[in-house]
């Protein structure tokens, strides 16, 4: 069971997040068991050291469900992946479910906030990605703007403006669009028969 991530260097390992999405493929008439094991298997990711969470999108036509999973870096992903745990709960899939591992794929970075890696899942509509992004960059903006902006006021232009996105956009990246993708989810991806 090889993952798919590479690293540039073994003796240090990248400190970018990773996200993962993950296909399987469900015997028809099985989907409430494929289902109630995806409640089991989701706790245990979440409990697994350097996990972000892992969210379920719901089938399409052919019964194809996606996990997307996100890690704090690639070696953490890949120890998920190798895991004895993990291997457990595909043991307790047998039978029900395949994964489709020619569809496995994972990015790094800004663009996981709204697509989804492969050709199985399309981005939302651009129109809603600027709408959510603005719902979440607006309220940190004005906080910055309010609480940062009056303290740096006294130093040089290049400092005062790397103050800006070294804050926005870790916040962004790790807390707020990660949260309203999931509350918007519905709204920026629709359901399968959208």
């Amino acid at each position: 069971m090889e993952p798919d991530v590479v690293m540039s260097t073994p003796q240090v390992p990248c400190a970018e997040p990773v996200t993962t999405v993950l296909t399987w493929q469900v015997r028809p008439g099985r989907e409430a068991e494929f289902e109630e094991w995806t409640r089991g298997v989701a706790d245990c990711v979440s409990r697994f050291p350097g996990s972000q969470g892992v969210s379920w999108l719901r089938p399409e036509p052919g019964h194809r469900f996606h996990a997307v999973l996100r890690f704090a870096d690639p070696q953490r992903l890949t120890d998920w992946l190798t895991s004895p745990e993990r291997a457990e709960w595909h043991a307790r899939i047998e039978g029900i479910a395949t994964e489709v591992r020619d569809e496995r794929q994972s990015t790094t970075g800004m663009e996981s906030w709204f697509r989804l890696p492969g050709t199985t899942v399309k981005a939302p509509p651009r129109w809603k990605m600027v709408l959510t992004t603005f719902l979440g960059a607006y309220p940190m903006t004005f906080l910055i703007q309010w609480l940062v902006a009056p303290g740096t006021a006294a130093w040089p232009l290049p400092l005062r403006a790397a103050v800006f996105p070294i804050v926005l956009l870790p916040v962004l990246t790790y807390l707020i669009m990660p949260g309203l993708s999931r509350v918007l989810r519905l709204w920026l991806y629709g359901t399968p028969d959208d």
